[in-house]
């Protein structure tokens, strides 16, 4: 094989090598970074996950690029003799300062972005903002800039997800609730405290953020606020049982009136219930041998 043949296949390899990680992240955005899509904070860990990739993919290609040079410029002649080489100290001393240069640029960036992840922002303007309450930032709990948000109780089980919704008044026991889908307003802030009765399962809807781990006897918190109506599906991310796998979740972002109607009927549905459980109470206490 001649010389310039050689030449082509490489830079014909080099050229299709850098094609390939160039096109593949648009082109398979989910597999290189997390999915997102559903809230703002999901975007952002999204598009850091991204930058880090490019520049992983920049030291790549000049790190690869070098050796493969190198392969090729100081490949084995006949009759050649290698140079002895001490080392060089100017080379050596710009790999470590362009390593901890990347290091640098990759921290400020992190640094920059992590308040739009871990932070909850202020819900939209308009309708959506009138569902969130003022919510108090406990512990490692943290709140919009506008101290509003609405609050929901994430309840990890074996092997379901239970959703309890704040009712407006100081009784937890009438409070709305669903199992499996959470279902929320467009354009509200909404922030979980993340809880489990048995063992440590982990609450994750990929297009919706990080996912947080529910831990028997301690509180984790999570946020996002999704823009449009849709539908984002979820699964707990932490082996806890033999019915793991079916342990899914999903949540499900309607229009504010559509909530409200959601949220009255779920209330409804309950206070019906305690009626029927208070009146069926009332006949066994007058009449013990009557059916419940």
């Amino acid at each position: 094989m001649g010389r310039n043949r050689r030449h082509l296949i490489t830079l014909t390899f080099l050229a299709a090598m850098v094609a390939t990680l160039v096109v593949a992240p648009a082109a398979m955005a989910d597999l290189f970074t997390p999915e997102s899509g559903g809230s703002s904070n999901a975007d952002r860990i999204s598009t850091l996950y991204l930058l880090t990739f490019l520049v992983g993919v920049v030291v790549f290609i000049g790190v690869e690029g070098t050796l493969i040079y190198a392969l090729i410029k100081f490949r084995a002649r006949k009759g050649a003799v290698a140079a002895q080489i001490h080392g060089n100290t100017r080379l050596e001393i710009g790999w470590t300062v362009g390593a901890a240069v990347v290091l640098v640029v990759l921290a400020v960036i992190t640094f920059a972005m992590l308040p739009g992840i871990r932070d909850p922002s202020n819900s939209a303007p308009g309708a959506a903002a009138a569902l969130a309450s003022p919510v108090a930032a406990v512990g490692e709990k943290r709140v919009p800039p506008d101290g509003k948000a609405l609050n929901i109780e994430v309840n990890g089980q074996q092997y379901l997800w239970r959703y309890t919704y704040p009712d407006g008044d100081d009784n937890n026991l009438n409070n709305p609730f669903s199992y499996e889908e959470m279902v929320v307003p467009v354009g509200t802030t909404v922030t979980l405290d993340i809880r489990s009765q048995d063992v440590v399962h982990s609450w994750w809807i990929p297009e919706l953020g990080g996912k947080m781990d529910a831990v028997p006897g301690y509180t984790n918190y999570a946020w996002f606020r999704i823009d449009k109506p849709g539908v984002f599906h979820g699964q707990c991310a932490e082996l806890c049982g033999n019915g793991h796998a079916n342990m899914i979740a999903k949540v499900r972002a309607v229009s504010p009136e559509e909530y409200r109607e959601w949220i009255a009927e779920k209330s409804a549905s309950i206070q019906a219930a305690d009626e029927a459980a208070a009146a069926s109470r009332e006949r066994l206490a007058q009449d013990p041998n009557a059916t419940p």
